[in-house]
């Protein structure tokens, strides 16, 4: 914040201190000496944050928000006072007012998800390598899960069972890797590349007998986004048809240079369905892992992601956490998200009750006081008030930061939106899950129908409820369900208030429902159509009724609810409607080809011989 220079008042007193002080003096002179004004230099500096508004711009640069306000107009940006201003939009104001730019420094403990943590290389232990399987749908990465998932189980004394808390470990070599269970069909775009953020090692997995697809691609742009270090996984080696050579030129055309083609990339050529393979994939992970040198400190409190999270009828909140770095025990206080909690109790992917977890292990937490978001930041502090706090302002900030970011518009976009008005369609999410919720919310925004947008009024993790269908009564929405329960007392408010509840398992499905409606949600586009022409052969001028042109259809057919062109000489000289079609003296609705006619135009009477009439309908476009 720039520093207000704010002048002393001078003073005429004059002592004889002062006096005597000034006289002692080489030069001695009868003129009182001048007093030395205090430079002080303006700090012309403003530091930019997430979240900065167009109001804490102006007060960075000590202007009056309307000053400011109308700057951004002189670069043809509307904004109001309360909304989000980009980094490039508030560099441009500032240097205009001859103030430099920079990015904040972080001293707020709240922002759990920019704080680096520097530790000491003495304290540092190799962790575990995080890796994500992806590739295209049914080229067998569930197959590969659930193989390597089984020799963890077989392995162990759970008596085969496992529950699926979206992670996982197994032991090779007497070393650990951790498997990211993230969702591989191509709805789930947003969640696998969620996964890539959180993952060091992302296993590619091509069908041989299939090669490069769309999702293969999608989930290719995902790792190289996240840095990570990608392993090839040629599965289905043992299928008729099985071309590896052409997997292996696709990949490398996208710039994944095998191994043994003088790359950098490793190839393994599996077999997911009958376990070929897969130990050699699982040797590849942690010599890949190795050459990382991936550490972490275990002496020092968890941080870490949430990879799942949902609420549990019989337990509450309940969260899968990745651990990044120190560990976690029962009783630690914790901020993930907006929320915070106490771990109450832990357990792996087994079922087994934990005290403790070490660094890239992936633990399932009870004790959250609210659902998280899957992907949300996780980080332990000592204090339990101070968790508290620091949930509250991160939830407070939240709440701003939604709030001042509706997008800044042009003046072209401006004056657009107040001529035409754009439709809305509002939803209420529930699902089982936040991811599910993560998953559909990024697929509905690449929706795009002109004229239309999505509004989503609340999203939420449980079942529908009464609150979910009043709000949807209130705010003109449709409830949409992922996997939830619809108690009888719900389904039948939700009939009486006429509040529609849509239930889908499958996301394309309901994507599918909710562009079909989107564009019934436009107003219906209409074309003008020729159905057909008349040539005047007479004219009667009636008194008080006007004249009527008696015709001659040459083609299609003339309705009476027709829209009129009359041509003369080839020249258009009028456009209307018709009044009146008879067929000698009775009306008719329509008259066809080959056939007299008198016709009547509405507001027009200078009808000659040879005029020529053209009928046109308005009709939908579809």
């Amino acid at each position: 914040m720039a520093k207000k220079y704010v002048p002393k008042k001078k003073s005429n007193a004059t002592n004889k201190k002062s006096f005597v002080n000034n006289n002692n003096n080489n030069n001695f002179s009868s003129k009182p000496v001048a007093p030395v004004k205090e430079v002080i230099v303006l700090d012309k500096t403003v530091y930019y944050k997430n979240g900065f508004t167009v109001l804490d711009l102006a007060d960075s640069l000590s202007k009056p928000v309307s000053e400011v306000i109308k700057k951004m107009m002189f670069m043809r940006i509307m904004a109001s006072q309360t909304q989000a201003v980009d980094r490039e939009t508030a560099e441009l104001v500032a240097m205009d007012f001859g103030y430099e730019l920079k990015d904040e420094v972080l001293t707020d403990l709240s922002r759990i998800e920019e704080i680096e943590v520097v530790d000491d290389p003495a304290s540092l232990i190799e962790r575990p390598a995080v890796v994500t399987i992806m590739g295209h749908v049914d080229h067998g990465k569930t197959t590969l899960l659930d193989n390597i998932r089984h020799s963890r189980v077989v392995q162990s004394e759970a008596g085969g069972i496992t529950q699926h808390i979206g992670a996982y470990q197994v032991k090779r070599n007497n070393k650990a890797i951790t498997f990211i269970d993230t969702p591989g069909h191509a709805a789930f775009t947003e969640m696998r590349a969620r996964g890539a953020k959180i993952t060091d090692i992302v296993v590619l997995v091509v069908a041989a007998d299939d090669g490069v697809m769309p999702q293969t691609k999608e989930a290719i742009d995902h790792a190289r986004a996240s840095n990570c270090s990608i392993i090839i996984a040629v599965n289905k080696m043992d299928k008729v048809g099985a071309n590896p050579d052409r997997v292996k030129q696709e990949l490398a055309d996208l710039g994944l240079l095998p191994d043994d083609w003088g790359g950098e990339v490793p190839y393994c050529y599996i077999s997911a369905l009958k376990g070929t393979g897969v130990d050699t994939l699982l040797d590849t992970i942690q010599l890949v892992a190795e050459l990382m040198e991936l550490k972490a400190n275990p002496n020092r409190n968890a941080i870490g992601s949430v990879v799942e999270a949902k609420l549990d009828k019989g337990r509450g909140p309940v969260a899968t956490i990745l651990i990044s770095n120190g560990s976690l025990r029962v009783g630690d206080v914790f901020v993930v998200g907006s929320t915070y909690g106490k771990v109450r109790a832990m357990s792996d992917d087994l079922g087994n009750s934990m005290n403790i977890a070490s660094p890239g292990a992936a633990v399932e937490i009870i004790g959250l006081n609210d659902v998280p978001f899957a992907g949300d930041p996780f980080m332990v502090f000592d204090d339990e008030k101070q968790t508290r706090d620091l949930a509250q302002k991160r939830t407070n900030r939240m709440i701003k930061e939604e709030h001042a970011a509706k997008k800044m518009i042009t003046l072209e976009e401006f004056f657009e939106k107040a001529e035409g008005g754009v439709k809305d369609l509002r939803l209420i999410i529930k699902a089982d899950t936040q991811g599910s919720i993560e998953a559909f919310r990024g697929s509905i925004e690449k929706i795009n129908v002109e004229g239309t947008k999505i509004d989503i009024v609340r999203t939420g993790v449980g079942a529908i409820t009464d609150t979910d269908v009043s709000l949807a009564e209130a705010s003109n929405a449709i409830i949409i369900g992922f996997d939830v329960l619809q108690p009888a007392n719900v389904r039948e408010s939700a009939e009486i208030k006429g509040v529609e509840i849509r239930e889908y398992r499958i996301i394309y499905e309901a994507l599918n429902d909710i562009e079909a409606a989107m564009k019934g949600l436009l107003d219906p586009v209409f074309e003008k159509q020729v159905i057909g022409s008349a040539v005047v052969r007479e004219t009667f001028a009636i008194s008080k009724i006007g004249t009527i042109a008696g015709c001659m259809v040459t083609s299609g057919l003339i309705k009476r609810d027709s829209i009129v062109k009359l041509f003369r000489n080839g020249a258009v000289i009028f456009e209307g409607k018709i009044s009146s079609l008879k067929r000698f003296k009775d009306d008719a609705k329509e008259v066809k080809q080959g056939y007299d006619c008198g016709i009547m135009i509405e507001g027009y009477n200078d009808l000659k011989v040879d005029d020529v009439i053209e009928a046109s309908l308005m009709k939908e476009v579809l």
